[in-house]
């Protein structure tokens, strides 16, 4: 059913309250199928990381238990994008708790992403500026806690930006078939700061500290490779790991700067990310990095095109399997 203006309606039967149907242009349908396409492909791909780093034992290390908290934050983010998609360039069925409880969801998700690479650059910066007390400042334990941590705090920090969403669904619907989403601008001021700026800002500053670090390192490790003794060998090849753990989750941390900083520009000036961006453009721009990140690791780290030789060939259901040699 259309109203007077000619526009078709999202519920017919409602007339007077119901929202109309907003038109979609060529290229926001495009963007849609590629957008839902990518989501897909992000949640098949760190599904593989999270299957790897947890079946085999090997694995379960406090980086990869980072990688692995970093993928399950990407898989719900990319599960929630395309949701995410719909509702800004159609009418939204499902009701207004749901509208709410999506909105949560997804900035849990993006918060915790956030949070687990700013813990992945303190892992790497002890690992690399502070590599001897590394193994007793950085065990799985304190990883977990770390993690647990992360997860918690992001829960209950967005539980307090959205509180008056989740106990009030639907109060900032003009009409029905809207989902509208509005934090007040103290709130928003205040999460753009804390979620946004400071994280960056410490990220960039840790990671131009193992820079530096990791070059100085890597010029004294050539000047001195030929006086390497049999006893030291294991010492180098340890950095060399080190090092070379630490440029792959540079690229990750890279590529999650690169993605990120526009969608939090944008959040700067509509002071709140999840509501008003310009149809599904900057969605888009945070599902690149999680698709990218499980990519990152096959290009990077033999350990991951092994598991998934193991998973496609379904090794992974052979008794023992947990205990395959990974590296």
């Amino acid at each position: 059913m259309e109203d007077q203006d000619g526009a078709e309606l999202c519920f017919p039967q409602l007339l007077n309250i119901s929202c109309k149907k907003s038109k979609t242009s060529q290229s926001d349908i495009v963007l849609m199928y590629l957008l839902f396409f990518t989501s897909v492909f992000t949640v098949t791909l760190n599904l593989l990381v999270i299957i790897s780093v947890s079946h085999f034992r090997q694995l379960h290390t406090p980086s990869n238990l980072l990688i692995l908290s970093l993928s399950v934050s990407d898989s719900l983010l990319g599960l929630v994008t395309i949701v995410e998609a719909h509702r800004q360039t159609d009418c939204w069925f499902v009701g207004d708790l749901m509208c709410s409880l999506h909105v949560y969801v997804a900035a849990i998700s993006l918060s915790a992403s956030v949070g687990v690479m700013v813990l992945i650059s303190v892992d790497r910066y002890v690992a690399i500026c502070d590599p001897l007390h590394y193994p007793t400042r950085v065990t799985v334990t304190r990883v977990k806690m770390c993690v647990c941590v992360c997860w918690i705090c992001s829960v209950l920090y967005n539980g307090l930006i959205y509180k008056d969403n989740l106990i009030e669904p639907g109060q900032f619907n003009f009409c029905y078939g809207q989902c509208s989403v509005v934090i007040n601008y103290i709130s928003g001021v205040f999460d753009t700061i804390l979620s946004s700026i400071a994280p960056i800002t410490v990220i960039i500053i840790l990671y131009m500290r193992v820079f530096v670090t990791a070059v100085s390192q890597a010029r004294a490790m050539r000047s001195h490779v030929a006086a390497v003794t049999l006893q030291c060998s294991g010492t180098v090849t340890t950095k060399k790991s080190e090092l070379k753990a630490a440029r792959t989750l540079g690229v990750v941390v890279l590529v999650f700067l690169m993605c990120y900083c526009p969608f939090y520009c944008l959040s700067l000036i509509q002071l709140d990310p999840l509501s008003g961006l310009p149809a599904a453009s900057g969605v888009f721009l945070v599902c690149i990095s999680p698709c990218l990140n499980p990519v990152i690791y096959a290009l990077f780290y033999p350990w991951f095109r092994k598991a998934l030789r193991l998973i496609f060939s379904l090794q992974i259901l052979q008794p023992g399997s947990r205990e395959t040699n990974m590296l």
